[in-house]
């Protein structure tokens, strides 16, 4: 009996340390809650999770008491997720729109837990967080059918907040319209502008006239409570539960991928980017009005070895036919190539701007 006795006090010694090393590790996870909140980042990074488990796992050198060490360690980081997700339940989430919006389809899934606070435009959303009334704003910043959304990518350029995290969501448009409607009776849709363009050969040979709407959930709601047959929203599935439409003709966009990027915008650069081969990064610059500029400027880009996705060109408000630069690439922005990047294009640009970093 003394025997049993001396081993559980050592256990009971063992637990106390324990105890103490578990609420040091529930503390320091609490001050990276706070960190991901601040730069928008997921509360769920499997990646470090499973860098972490076979860094830990391979510590303990019984083979036979490894797996429950794997278990343990799962468990401790389910339950440093748990409360992670506590604390950050009530950020705040700017989104244009009202529910059931593709926007706020997006910030739900990014943010499952966080408030979600619906905006008139985009300027409003970005402005919001800009002034520390939201923690994060989600916004369009291209779809696959119609391109790039100006409005947004003229923020992303003006304004100081950094994108941390992009989500692609697949857009599938409905034809929406009161109950007891039919196709047949429809005369008018209503809808935002991109929904429209993305639906413009079905409305073409329907010949329906068109009605813009600030998006595609208040064109839904605004048929919901004009209650006329003869006029439709082109929308989401979603929102024909939410304001009680009927799913009068699925998936009527031309492009059957049809996808839209949505960005989280916050006030802080998220930096915690550790792998170059799985991240990349957005800059926006521009260049002196010579010959020349541009090239020098993407020969610096292709010279440092960083892979262009995506190149595009916008007007500068202030200065009539002179252009910024919007560039996605591949690669890790705070790698030596990456600062070495930012330096050389800052000799000849007459603006660049880092403006957000993310994993793909």
């Amino acid at each position: 009996m003394s025997d049993i006795n001396k081993w559980r006090e050592e256990i009971d010694n063992i637990d106390k340390k324990m105890a103490e090393l578990f609420e040091r590790r529930m503390n320091i996870s609490k001050q990276i809650a706070e960190i991901k909140k601040i730069n928008g980042s997921p509360i769920i990074d499997k990646k470090r999770e499973t860098e972490i488990i076979k860094k830990n796992s391979n510590l303990i050198n019984d083979d036979n008491i490894k797996e429950y060490y794997v278990l343990f360690f799962k468990n401790l980081i389910n339950l440093s997720v748990s409360y992670q997700t506590q604390l950050n339940s009530g950020m705040r989430i700017a989104y244009t729109g009202v529910e059931g919006a593709f926007a706020y389809i997006a910030a739900k899934k990014m943010y499952p837990n966080a408030i979600l606070l619906p905006c008139t435009d985009f300027i409003n959303a970005y402005q919001e967080v800009q002034k520390g009334n939201c923690d994060i704003a989600v916004l369009p910043i291209e779809n696959s059918t119609v391109g790039d959304v100006g409005m947004v990518i003229d923020l992303i350029y003006s304004g100081d907040l950094f994108i941390n995290r992009i989500i692609d969501i697949p857009i599938e448009q409905n034809l929406l319209g009161i109950k007891g409607s039919s196709k047949k009776d429809i005369k008018t849709v209503y809808s935002h502008p991109q929904a429209l363009a993305q639906c413009s050969l079905y409305i073409h040979k329907n010949k329906l006239q068109t009605k813009e709407c600030i998006n595609t959930a208040v064109a839904a709601k605004t048929v919901s409570e004009i209650s006329d047959k003869t006029i439709a929203a082109i929308a989401s599935s979603e929102t024909a539960e939410l304001y009680n439409l009927e799913i009068l003709e699925k998936n009527i966009n031309q492009d059957k991928s049809n996808a839209t990027r949505f960005a989280c915008f916050s006030r802080v650069l998220n930096k915690d980017e550790r792998n170059a081969s799985s991240s990349a990064f957005i800059i926006v610059f521009s260049v002196k009005n010579e010959v020349g500029s541009l090239a020098k400027a993407l020969d610096i880009i292709g010279s440092n070895g960083f892979n262009m996705k995506n190149l595009r060109s916008r007007p500068l408000k202030d200065k009539n036919w002179s252009y910024y630069f919007y560039a996605e690439l591949e690669g890790n922005a705070f790698s030596e190539a990456g600062l070495d990047l930012m330096i050389q294009l800052k000799t000849i640009c007459d603006e660049v701007k880092l403006i957000g970093s993310y994993s793909t």
